[in-house]
């Protein structure tokens, strides 16, 4: 059972999550927006040291603390990491940032217009881990392209499952199954995914609760049915390929959505620049992003 202390700070600080949590697929284009480009490392490891590299320098800026930042999405080998001579879950805790970490291994190939969780062999094993190092909830993403009824359906029950297996953990499951926003049919997918949510969140024991991470929808608070939900600790929105300007315009028009944004966060955050210019740049967008989330129209 989650400790309802943390369910308190997740439910109600007024603060965003930071994904930081590129794994393999997206890790090159994470780098390249940053201006490391591919003939700048020749090697899987050169390439995760030189992005870690990049989220330490995004986590030890002063900015980046529990004043605005309610928690931090981490990829594995992030957690597995160093931040100032300690474990970086520990660096964050001490910071006020709760770290969440990304179990999911990507998605599988399309079908019925969704693309399920590819299956997680090592789940027991890395939430035994996660916790042993001090994190307080996970993170796994899936996508609906199409409002197929019969694949949406399928990839709630997906996260919904696993989402239990992680609660039995005592870690918050954060449950993600974005809306691709160049989906034909977006508005259709989210009025499906919103009916499947709640059948869940109806189904689900006293004992759990989720959190929720959506994409923006075409509607305002068209999702607020379910942040209200008792089963529900907290929906975050994740900017899904809009700017920082378009996805904070549309979060603050969303009454009960906080950020969890990863590009549309770091997107003026470059590797040439100096520490003054990067840190100075990392708190106007986490001031923009905290503001849509706390301040609404």
């Amino acid at each position: 059972m989650v400790d309802t202390e943390l369910l308190k700070q997740i439910s109600t600080r007024p603060a965003f999550v930071a994904a930081l949590d590129q794994s393999g697929g997206s890790t090159p284009g994470a780098l390249r927006s940053y201006g490391i480009s591919e003939s700048d490392y020749d090697s899987e490891e050169e390439m995760f040291r030189l992005v870690h590299e990049m989220r330490l320098r995004i986590i030890g800026a002063p900015a980046f603390t529990g004043e605005k930042i309610l928690a931090a999405i981490l990829f594995e080998h992030t957690m597995d990491g160093e931040a100032d001579g300690k474990p970086v879950p520990a660096y964050l805790l001490e910071r006020g940032v709760l770290p969440i970490i990304k179990v999911d291994k990507g998605i599988a190939s399309e079908a019925n217009g969704i693309s399920l969780l590819k299956p997680i062999a090592d789940l027991d094993s890395l939430l035994k881990r996660a916790v042993a190092l001090g994190m307080v909830g996970t993170k796994m993403r899936s996508v609906i392209n199409l409002a197929d009824k019969e694949g949406v359906r399928a990839i709630v029950d997906q996260q919904f499952d696993i989402a239990r297996q992680i609660s039995d953990y005592g870690l918050v499951p954060i449950v993600e199954p974005e809306v691709s926003i160049k989906s034909p049919q977006k508005a259709e997918a989210e009025a499906l995914l919103r009916d499947e949510i709640l059948r869940r969140l109806d189904a689900l024991p006293d004992d759990q609760q989720v959190m929720l991470k959506l994409t923006l929808p075409t509607v305002a608070d068209f999702y607020a049915p379910l942040a209200r939900h008792e089963r529900v600790a907290r929906v975050v929105a994740l900017s899904g390929g809009y700017s920082r300007d378009e996805a904070c315009r549309m979060l603050a028009e969303n009454h009960d959505m906080i950020a969890s944004f990863s590009r549309a966060l770091v997107e003026d955050l470059r590797v040439s620049m100096s520490d003054s210019e990067f840190d100075a740049a990392l708190a106007r967008s986490i001031d923009q992003i905290h503001a849509a989330s706390t301040i609404k129209t």
